[in-house]
């Protein structure tokens, strides 16, 4: 693997999300990161007095109407989070638009990297896990900043696969349900293309914890365009196909293969009770983090 160029060590990377994306957060979300790490798993600890900072859809109106006087809820929910981010490193991670370097993996990190710094500057701990053939690197959990940048170099250090079995995220998931024993916070970040099995891991693991799953694709995986003859390669196995995008017939049996695919993800998310993030290579991550907290306010009303 050849070493990382200047633009993308660690401490470029994170700068560059700090200015293009955290700072651009910072103003949509105005500070408040409670829709985004704090879901139906959070404690109710207590009642008090409205004050006129505080977020009026955290209000009690029933304590409310008794008192005659506004009371807000209140949640252990700060400077205790232990987040984990379950990384799927695949081969079909590797998949994306070279050109721009927009691969799914690039996402990865680029996520993963803005994640752990809002995490981290409010004190919160974080750590990962790797998974790649198996389980190859668990980073325990830390906080500050130093261990942003270690996940980051680890990150980048992290050799790109040759192409091999299937994937299967059930040892990953696994290895969560039987390493995490404090309730955490726990990000689930892959394509999920997968061996089937991993829904059950992953039931079990939204029960101890609070699960999120942030699902990467590619555009090129879900609709082909007409480009003639080519080759298509199995990104996880390395199996080649010649066939023609001419053929719409065929590229509309691609699409619906795709949608009952998604279909059926959607379907295991729901069924774990798991918010899901459908993030893709071609996405603004700003924009596409504020549309997941904006879904997982909606889904607390």
């Amino acid at each position: 693997m050849s070493m990382p160029t200047p633009a993308s060590t660690p401490e470029r990377i994170l700068q560059r999300l700090d200015w293009q994306v955290i700072r651009r957060l910072d103003g949509l979300l105005q500070g408040d990161y409670r829709s985004l790490f704090y879901g139906y798993g959070v404690d109710f600890a207590d009642l008090r007095e409205y004050q006129p900072e505080d977020d009026i859809r955290y209000i009690d109106w029933n304590v409310t109407a008794r008192m005659n006087t506004p009371y807000v809820r209140q949640y252990v929910e700060d400077r205790e989070i232990t987040a984990w981010f379950l990384l799927d490193l695949s081969p079909s991670m590797d998949f994306g638009t070279v050109q721009t370097q927009s691969l799914k993996r690039t996402v990865l990190i680029d996520f993963v990297t803005t994640l752990a710094r809002l995490l981290t500057r409010h004190g919160n701990r974080v750590g990962a896990m790797f998974y790649g053939s198996r389980v190859e690197r668990t980073i325990p959990a830390r906080g500050g900043r130093i261990q942003v940048l270690r996940l980051v170099h680890d990150l980048l250090k992290q050799p790109r696969l040759p192409k091999a079995p299937f994937t299967n995220l059930t040892p990953l998931l696994e290895a969560g349900l039987h390493a995490f024993k404090k309730r955490s916070l726990i990000f689930i970040i892959s394509d999920f293309i997968s061996a089937p099995g991993w829904e059950r891991p992953l039931n079990l693991l939204n029960r101890r914890h609070e699960v999120l799953a942030v699902r990467l694709w590619d555009t090129r995986e879900v609709e082909l365009p007409d480009i003639g003859s080519i080759i298509m390669e199995d990104a996880e196995t390395g199996e080649q196909l010649y066939v023609d995008t001419h053929d719409k017939k065929f590229r509309q049996r691609f699409q619906e293969a795709a949608e009952r695919r998604e279909a059926a993800l959607n379907q295991a998310f729901k069924h774990a009770g798991v918010d899901a993030l459908s993030l893709s290579t071609e996405e603004d991550l700003v924009r596409a983090i504020v549309r997941f907290a904006t879904l997982r306010q909606q889904r607390r009303k």
